[in-house]
């Protein structure tokens, strides 16, 4: 039994149609998974912000006022480097303002690293009243 040539293989067009595809496919699939990386990034940034407020509710109850040290407020999270006055991961840089006057208060800034993917993302705020902010528009 004999098979003709034409049986064996692809063709180069049929090649071509196949890397055409992939290509088509992943110039969609790769800014939406960027996208959703950036956003992760964000949420990690948002979780540590929202533990650190936490924590300063404590101080609050017992120093009567609000911490800008880290060190004081005793304050660790996996992922994170936290020493003296900022909170750091390869990503955002997180600091906290404690108000001055009466009554205290504070925001809690996270600032994205200029040289990370995050940098498009923006600076989030967290105050001690609850309003979040990104970019000074009201949210996250």
């Amino acid at each position: 039994m004999r098979h003709s040539p034409a049986s064996h293989g692809f063709t180069l067009v049929e090649l071509l149609i196949v890397v055409a595809i992939i290509a088509v496919l992943s110039a969609v699939a790769l800014p939406n998974y960027q996208d959703s990386v950036r956003k992760s990034r964000r949420a990690d940034a948002q979780q540590l912000m929202t533990a650190i407020a936490g924590r300063e509710e404590l101080y609050l109850l017992d120093a009567m006022s609000y911490s800008n040290s880290f060190t004081t407020l005793n304050f660790t999270l996996d992922g994170w480097t936290c020493a003296n006055t900022t909170c750091t991961n390869a990503y955002y840089t997180v600091t906290v303002t404690p108000g001055v006057g009466a009554p205290p208060s504070f925001t809690i800034t996270a600032t994205p690293v200029a040289a990370s993917t995050q940098a498009s993302d923006g600076i989030l705020t967290l105050t001690n009243t609850g309003t979040k902010t990104r970019n000074g528009a009201s949210g996250w």
